[in-house]
């Protein structure tokens, strides 16, 4: 089951905040949260286990969806999106970044500043802003590279294309 926030509407329709309405009510049953609640739930709970473990300069490679999430030993997190090569860095030498990801009942969206894509066995990185090149060093590009390849691998080609709205 989805948690609900204290501030957010009741879902049981009345119009009411939650913590006015239902909260109070220990015979209301909780509903069970949707498949894209749980997504939503999973991916911001991963994006903060990932920045703990770069704040703590941990290496970690998980993966959600068709999200490949990494923190290095340098303090670095990064959250890469498998259907359009899409990244975004979360933390850098050990310091948290703003999330960039904003979510509504339908959809979450997330602000990408850069693209991938693995050369001569490096990550290598292009900027949206100014399309500049830049190498991610700490990165294992193994371990991240056999991430991508088994999710490539575990979604069809037609899922993948409908997961992503541009």
């Amino acid at each position: 089951m989805a948690k609900i926030g204290r501030n957010e509407r009741c879902p049981c329709g009345s119009g009411k905040k939650y913590k006015h309405c239902c909260a109070r009510n220990p015979q209301v049953e909780k509903r069970a949260s949707t498949a894209e609640e749980q997504l939503k739930i999973s991916l911001l709970k991963a994006v903060e286990n990932n920045v703990q473990a770069a704040s703590q300069k941990k290496q970690m490679i998980q993966e959600l969806g068709v999200f490949v999430l990494l923190s290095t030993t340098q303090g670095n997190s990064w959250l890469f999106e498998v259907t359009q090569s899409d990244c975004v860095q979360l933390a850098r030498n050990g310091e948290p970044l703003p999330i960039p990801i904003d979510e509504n009942p339908q959809t979450i969206e997330i602000e990408w500043s850069h693209t991938y894509k693995v050369k001569d066995r490096t990550m290598v990185l292009t900027a949206y802003n100014d399309k500049t090149e830049s190498v991610l060093e700490d990165c294992p590009v193994k371990e991240v590279s056999a991430s991508i390849k088994r999710i490539r691998k575990k979604i069809p080609p037609s899922m993948l294309s409908e997961i992503h709205i541009g």
